[in-house]
């Protein structure tokens, strides 16, 4: 049984995300969603609400789940048992970052795999550091996120 995690930090969860999440969850047995903690940046949404927002995203696919870390993302990997770790890439320069963080944790733990899928073309220019300062600004952002999300933004920056 083949075990992976797609990491991140999920702030909040978009379409391209759940896309990568969908497709990984055909290629593994299992796939967890990896919700991180303590990110080095600034966050509109708890790591609890991101993790309810994930599980509401994710509730028509049964062998997919959604937890909360704080450890390396290879020590994670480790412990929840996964042998890949997906990733999803948008464009080249994400590339650069992507390969060296592979390396680092093959390095780290030499069982661990890296699995990168390409971003649907659809959502290649998605970020969700975009996607808030759309929303912030009022900007419609209903077709870049799930349902759940949208609701989630419209309640906690009061948008109509």
């Amino acid at each position: 049984m083949t075990k992976a995690i797609y990491p991140g930090t999920f702030d909040p969860v978009t379409n391209g995300h759940l896309d990568i999440a969908t497709r990984a969850s055909k290629l593994f047995d299992s796939l967890i969603i990896g919700v991180y903690d303590k990110p080095a940046k600034k966050l509109l949404f708890s790591t609890k609400e991101r993790v309810e927002l994930w599980k509401g995203a994710i509730a028509n696919l049964p062998n997919v789940s959604v937890e909360a870390y704080s450890s390396l993302t290879v020590d994670y990997a480790g412990q929840s048992g996964a042998q890949v770790i997906v990733r999803g890439l948008r464009m080249s320069s994400d590339f650069e970052g992507e390969f060296e963080m592979a390396l680092m944790n093959k390095s780290i733990n030499p069982n661990l795999e890296s699995a990168f899928l390409m971003t649907n073309l659809h959502y290649q220019f998605l970020s969700s550091s975009l996607l808030k300062e759309v929303a912030l600004l009022n900007g419609n952002i209903a077709d870049l996120v799930p349902p759940n999300v949208l609701a989630a933004f419209k309640r906690k920056l009061a948008l109509p």
